[in-house]
């Protein structure tokens, strides 16, 4: 028994791109859609709204993080039993929500994480020289063997998002999710997904100066606590 499934979609500005991704989960059977228009200067929300998700709006571009987490308290707050995040920018695939969302729903564990390194995806070279920089830092500082790190696809129990904080407003978030599930002893796995890169994915990633600044940023939090 799944239960109630939310799918929460952060976006800013990916109005050419959110119809497209909300109306192939709507495909798979998944009706509660949240997209997080984070400050969008586009048609993002109301693109979405046309296609049938849920929308909730930032005045101003907060960040993912902040996006996650007004997503997964409104989640919480309409009786979500499983809470899914999921990007906006078409990277990821609706198919592979049910193989994310099963040892959850089964209560194997309260947490899945989504892997591309254990998928098929074909990551571009520079692309996986930082992820991969990530992965080693992550079982560095935070003492926890991932395959990946900064996938924004995940899905966890209620009692997981009701557990997990999520205090940092940009893509810090990402790390501090991992922190959590580390410091709190939440049971979870890593489950193999596919991860598409286009042309369109790769120009709306982040760059690698920011992937450092965030590494910076993390190892000083922990330096100065």
């Amino acid at each position: 028994m799944e239960g109630k499934v939310f799918i929460i979609i952060p976006a800013f500005n990916e109005g050419k791109k959110i119809g497209e991704v909300v109306a192939s989960i709507r495909q798979e059977g998944y009706a509660n859609l949240v997209v997080v228009d984070d400050g969008s200067k586009d048609k993002t929300a109301a693109v979405a709204a046309a296609r049938g998700a849920i929308v909730l709006r930032h005045m101003i571009n907060r960040g993912q993080g902040a996006a996650l987490k007004t997503g997964i308290e409104y989640a919480l707050q309409h009786g979500a039993d499983i809470i899914v995040t999921f990007d906006a920018d078409g990277q990821h695939h609706p198919q592979d929500i049910q193989h994310m969302i099963a040892p959850v729903a089964q209560g194997k564990i309260a947490v899945t994480l989504g892997s591309r390194f254990l998928g098929h995806s074909e990551v571009p070279p520079i692309k996986r020289l930082i992820l991969k920089g990530g992965i080693l830092f992550t079982r560095i500082f935070s003492s926890i063997w991932l395959t990946d790190v900064h996938n924004g696809f995940r899905a966890f129990s209620r009692r997981a998002a009701e557990q997990i904080r999520i205090k940092q407003d940009k893509m810090e978030h990402a790390s501090e999710i991992i922190e959590e599930i580390v410091q709190k002893n939440i049971p979870f796995q890593e489950v193999p997904v596919t991860v598409t890169y286009t042309e369109y994915s790769k120009q709306r990633g982040q760059s690698p100066w920011n992937s450092l600044k965030i590494a910076f940023n993390l190892v000083w939090r922990k330096l100065t606590r």
